[in-house]
């Protein structure tokens, strides 16, 4: 298991792959999972990995309070998907084909007799399925300074359809003692409208409005 070497380009295309369905390393909110996992890497990924990127930024956020995520931080390789790390395997470029042309059902002297088996031209491999999603943080504002945004982030995340998942949240100060509630989501486009998901948590008793304070594709 895990995702090779995070420092380097293979680890982080796999922590890119892992993430295309996920918000975080382990569940939906932000854990000492995320922690140890990004104090592995050496930086922000490259731009083209977005799902990384996305990932980084927002554990990034919680820097200051890495120490009271939830969770137990295990060893780096036991995160990540099973099998052989991203990074372990050949770069593309790399001139050295012995691998491709190992055949392990034939001899040493029909390798030599024959060229590279048919099969590996005439099996076609199966397209991935691309899923469009969107990560969308919302702002949503109390009705007023007595309302509990404890109360209202249970009755956001008590919204479920297929293709939303909730994750993380936190608390950012307005004015006069007032908060609102920053709260993060990830949609699958075709089936989750954002406009309509927005519209839901505004019909809330004790929301005044609700705002989308980032939009990104992922």
């Amino acid at each position: 298991m895990g995702f090779g070497d995070l420092k380097k380009s293979g680890g982080q295309a796999a922590l890119n792959d892992f993430l295309s369905d996920r918000s975080y390393i382990e569940g939906y909110t932000a854990s000492q999972a995320d922690v140890v996992i990004f104090k592995a890497m050496s930086g922000a990924p490259a731009a083209e990995l977005f799902n990384a990127l996305r990932w980084y930024n927002q554990v990034k956020s919680y820097s200051s309070t890495f120490t009271s995520l939830p969770g137990v931080a295990k060893a780096l390789g036991d995160y990540g998907p099973a099998g052989t790390p991203a990074a372990a395997k050949k770069p593309a470029g790399d001139d050295d084909d012995d691998d491709d042309d190992f055949d392990c059902f034939g001899s040493d002297e029909e390798e030599e007799a024959k060229p590279a088996p048919k099969t590996k031209i005439e099996v076609k491999k199966p397209k991935k399925v691309v899923i469009a999603k969107s990560s969308v943080l919302f702002d949503v504002k109390p009705e007023d300074d007595e309302t509990d945004l404890g109360d209202i982030e249970k009755a956001v995340r008590a919204i479920v359809k297929d293709g939303l998942h909730w994750g993380a949240s936190k608390r950012v100060p307005i004015c006069y003692g007032i908060e609102k509630l920053q709260v993060l989501c990830t949609v699958e486009d075709e089936k989750v409208s954002v406009d309509a998901l927005q519209e839901e948590i505004e019909e809330f008793d004790t929301v005044q409005s609700v705002d989308i304070a980032a939009f990104n594709k992922v």
